[in-house]
């Protein structure tokens, strides 16, 4: 009598929120992600609780601590303006949650390389599809390309590209509270109209250096993703066929050996 357990380690889960896998990354450029804004590596990772804590952190102690205004000012030579901005209050809680950030994503990022590999092993089921009362999930064949290009006009389109809901809303909502502090949208309008000076004061550094990073990690997670997707969905119907056609793909190997003997 065969029974059936459930899977130990399954490979992936389907919720209203999108799809939640175990795939393998480099644990060096988890790193690096981390490094450029704690709470990124975490994502990538599938982590969300985990990196939205974190990066909701980042935000509210470098505000707190000045870090931003003292790093544009070290930039321009301004070392005692730099020295005399900085919060000592916050600066040493922001540098053990900085460092921690990147120690647990690097140290998570092992972790779920080994888990990706037993689930690999177990190969358990894929279910390719959920539906629910407010949406419906499914995997399907993604355009990594189209992903990074969502995410480079605006971050959050490229996650809401690859059906990570939560994560889109997340990433749409602080985009715009990114643009609307630093002022982009109306100093690059300045600056089209020729107003060069009025285009340079109207921005505020503090939150503009968000910015880089957080467009980045939202090109490389929605390409990365989407990516993760199509293997996904190689791998179901891989599973599917290997089930359903199982018998008959016996019966034809059989059929060829036995023609081969008679021959």
């Amino acid at each position: 009598m065969k029974l059936n357990f459930p899977p130990r380690r399954p490979q992936t889960y389907i919720s209203t929120n999108g799809i939640t896998m175990l795939t393998r990354h480099n644990p060096y450029v988890i790193l690096w992600i981390s490094a450029s804004f704690p709470g990124f590596g975490h994502f990538v990772l599938n982590m969300y609780l985990r990196g939205a804590l974190l990066s909701v952190g980042e935000v509210i102690i470098n505000t707190l601590a000045h870090i931003n205004e003292a790093m544009v000012f070290t930039f321009c030579g301004q070392f005692d303006r730099a020295a005399a901005i900085i919060d000592p209050t916050w600066i040493y809680g922001y540098l053990i949650i900085y460092f921690w950030g990147m120690f647990d994503s690097y140290r998570s990022s092992l972790e779920v390389n080994k888990l990706a590999r037993l689930a690999e092993m177990e190969n358990a089921r894929i279910r390719p599809f959920n539906i629910s009362r407010v949406c419906l999930q499914y995997i399907e064949m993604k355009k990594p390309v189209v992903a990074a290009v969502c995410s480079f006009f605006f971050p959050g389109l490229g996650q809401l590209y690859n059906h990570r809901i939560d994560l889109a809303f997340w990433g749409i909502i602080w985009w715009w509270i990114y643009v609307g502090k630093s002022h982009l949208y109306d100093a690059v309008l300045a600056l089209i109209n020729g107003n060069i000076a009025l285009s340079t004061t109207m921005l505020d550094p503090h939150w503009l250096l968000f910015m880089p990073s957080v467009l980045g990690g939202a090109i490389y997670h929605a390409h990365l993703q989407a990516g993760d997707h199509n293997r996904l969905f190689r791998l179901e119907c891989r599973q599917y066929l290997a089930e359903r056609y199982q018998d008959t793909g016996e019966e034809l190997i059989w059929r060829k050996e036995e023609q081969a003997c008679l021959s």
